[in-house]
């Protein structure tokens, strides 16, 4: 809240600063722009057709940008309508119609002015060569920096017309705003006409050439993947009738299906084998070798003949596997299998009566056991031969395989890649035929007077000066570190303030005039302030001895002496006051009648007695280069100092300031309190630092500051009344 108080006081201090430069300036504004051209402004508007379904083929919104695509997409064309390229095209053409026609937009520069008629018709033909073919200005060759003068004269160069140009999307629609201020309306309407139609000629000649190149690039590409295409046809036909494959998945399905119908047909051989076999070997443990030599004697001739229907049967049976289970072989086996039946229950019957029948019967069964038998192994031993040749010719068929997979799928990427390079091409095809989207809807026409911007210029003028004052003020006291008051001085040094003293407007001090009871206002607050300081002084006065000392000179020093000296007088105390300023005597200067302390203290000059009226005494010296100490011993400074003590109240010394050697702690040595003055408005630098670290370490003897001339408001107050110092 201080903070704020003090900058409100600088701010009242400075306050004809901060009128007085905005009325200047508003002034000088106001002169400035009396005499600028009206401004008229003209708009034109262009369709893009990015938005707008209306201007799409059905057949093309899928392609169409959506989204953050068409806000890039309105950024270009915003940013291509300020290239330098389309902005010369609308520079020739005002060069032309100014060269050409009796009604110029604008009044003829000098340069161009100056040009002779043979001249002139040379910029007129060079204008519509370079206009016809579209070229911009190359500042780089020396004679086109020649014609950009002249279109620079006029003010009609690039950089001139982006400055008063105004190119945006209307919000969210579907329309480009094309906007142009000059001070000539037909000006401001022929630029944004002749910008819109120059940037959509561009657009959809730069448009059109993309898609062309776009068409030829797809068309190569579709080209090449159809040739790719081709290759990878012709190479899976050739390797087909190189290696004799037909069709490899019919082929490999016909054969795994075979080997699955012979592997079937194993597992039952190998069934029937383990049954015939564990049968068999039950019939062998009920013969006894005896029993079994009567039955192979007897059954020797029956056997044979059925060994060899068994051994025609065999051979019928393995061709029967071989010609792949043909049906003309399964007659013939069955009519063989009836003929051994039949052999078998004739041996039966030739031996029905014997008493061995039981046996011959598991005999029998033993035979057939074994033919069974043997048919099985001999059918095993077919069919693994023809599982074997079935599994190599399934083998031989995996490399085929593999190798028309790898050309299968070369065929099938070589397909895709060649459909979507014809869809990309027969797509650019149609876009390329179909118009440009760009489309100038609205003309610009000559616009009506726009608003003057005069007064507006004059008050912002106001405005910014104020505020460039206000900001330099604010700058100011933000950086400004002095001391402006009692209580900045106590808290930037840590030690008390007895008191302030404010700024008196005379020349000249009349210490009777300030103490009359009928002297002027700011005498009176004086007198009061010089109250309150004698009040602290003499509640911290630790003797009679006050010494009265600065950290720098011209700081109040001699003002106080006298001021409190006075005002102790007026209490009715016996003052001396002792001048130990040797450079600077003022208070001897001021004396009349002097009596010099250089003499009082060698012992040769004797002390008058102080007047009625005053109840002062002046001790002078002579302003010699010289200090206390050199006068004479300490112990005779102090006994002459106590015999003053006897006579006077109170002892006031003047002393030299702290950064002028060491005098004035010479003389601070001998007192008993001191009193430092600081005048208001200085800083307390790393020097002054060093000061006040000196007044602390004597901190038994200095009783505080007294602020000399503060620059706060409010600081003595008599009836209710501020007075600004």
């Amino acid at each position: 809240m201080d903070e704020i108080k003090k900058f409100l006081r600088l701010l009242k201090r400075h306050r004809f600063t901060i009128i007085i430069i905005p009325v200047i300036s508003v002034v000088i504004t106001y002169f400035l722009v009396r005499n600028q051209p009206n401004s008229y402004l003209s708009q034109a508007r262009i369709a893009t057709g990015l938005v707008d379904d209306t201007q799409q083929s059905s057949f093309l919104d899928e392609v169409s940008p959506r989204g953050q695509e068409i806000t890039q997409e309105f950024s270009n064309i915003v940013e291509m309508m300020r290239m330098k390229k389309i902005l010369d095209q609308v520079s020739y053409s005002l060069m032309i119609h100014d060269l050409t026609l009796n009604r110029p937009f604008r009044p003829l520069s000098t340069a161009v002015r100056d040009l002779n008629p043979a001249m002139r018709s040379q910029l007129v033909n060079t204008l519509k060569a370079k206009y016809s073919r579209s070229e911009e200005l190359n500042l780089w060759e020396g004679h086109q920096r020649g014609l950009y003068g002249y279109v620079k004269s006029m003010e009609y160069d690039s950089e001139s017309l982006k400055n008063k140009l105004r190119i945006n999307r209307v919000g969210d629609s579907d329309f480009i705003s094309v906007e142009f201020e000059s001070e000539n309306p037909e000006l401001s309407a022929f630029i944004a006409n002749s910008l819109s139609s120059e940037f959509i000629k561009y657009y959809s000649f730069i448009k059109k050439s993309n898609q062309l190149k776009a068409t030829a690039f797809l068309k190569n590409l579709m080209d090449e993947k159809k040739a790719a295409l081709n290759n990878a046809v012709d190479s899976l036909r050739s390797y087909k009738i190189r290696n004799r494959v037909l069709n490899l998945d019919e082929q490999s399905s016909q054969l795994y299906a075979q080997i699955i119908a012979y592997n079937e047909r194993k597992q039952d051989v190998i069934k029937s084998i383990a049954s015939n076999t564990g049968a068999l070997n039950e019939i062998d443990r009920k013969f006894e070798p005896g029993e079994r030599k009567y039955l192979e004697s007897a059954l020797t001739r029956l056997n044979q003949r059925i060994v060899g229907t068994r051994q025609e049967l065999q051979a019928l049976y393995d061709q029967y596997i071989q010609s792949n289970f043909e049906e003309q072989y399964k007659s013939s086996i069955d009519s063989l299998q009836n003929l051994l039946t039949a052999e078998i229950n004739k041996s039966n019957d030739t031996y029905a009566y014997n008493p061995l029948s039981a046996k011959e019967q598991l005999v029998q069964q033993k035979l057939n056991l074994e033919i069974q038998l043997d048919l099985s192994r001999y059918s095993m031993n077919s069919i693994e031969r023809e599982l074997n040749s079935l599994n190599s010719q399934f083998d031989l068929l995996v490399p085929h395989e593999a190798v028309v997979q790898s050309l299968d799928r070369d065929i099938e990427v070589a397909s895709q890649e060649y459909l979507d390079a014809l869809g990309k091409y027969n797509q650019s095809n149609m876009v390329s035929g179909l118009a440009v989207k760009l489309n100038l809807v609205q003309n610009a026409m000559p616009g009506a007077i726009q608003p003057s911007k005069k007064m507006l210029l004059v008050i912002l003028s106001g405005i910014i000066s104020f505020a460039f004052c206000f900001v330099v003020l604010f700058l100011i006291f933000f950086t400004d570190h002095s001391v402006l008051s009692a209580k900045d001085l106590a808290n930037k040094t840590g030690k008390p303030v007895l008191g302030e003293l404010g700024h008196l407007n005379s020349s000249a001090i009349d210490l009777k005039e300030i103490w009359s009871a009928a002297g002027k206002e700011e005498l009176t607050e004086f007198r009061e302030a010089l109250r309150s300081v004698r009040f602290e002084i003499e509640r911290e006065l630790k003797g009679k001895v006050l010494a009265v000392t600065s950290m720098g000179p011209s700081e109040g020093k001699t003002l106080l002496s006298l001021s409190v000296a006075y005002a102790f007088s007026k209490a009715n105390r016996k003052v001396l006051l002792l001048d130990g300023n040797f450079s600077h005597p003022e208070i001897s200067r001021q004396a009349k009648n002097p009596v010099y302390l250089e003499d009082y203290f060698r012992g040769a000059g004797l002390l008058n007695e102080h007047s009625a009226e005053s109840f002062v005494s002046v001790l002078s010296n002579r302003g010699e280069d010289t200090s206390v100490l050199e006068l004479t011993d300490e112990e005779t400074i102090h006994q002459k100092i106590n015999k003053l003590k006897e006579q006077f109240d109170l002892i006031i010394i003047e002393t030299p300031s702290i950064d002028s050697s060491n005098q004035a702690k010479e003389w601070i040595s001998f007192a008993d309190s001191v009193v430092a003055v600081f005048a208001a408005g200085q800083t307390i630098n790393e020097t002054k630092k060093l000061y006040v670290q000196y007044f602390k370490s004597i901190d038994e003897k200095f009783a505080g500051w007294v602020l000399n001339q503060p620059t706060a408001d409010g600081i003595y107050k008599n009836k209710g009344k501020k007075k600004g110092i």
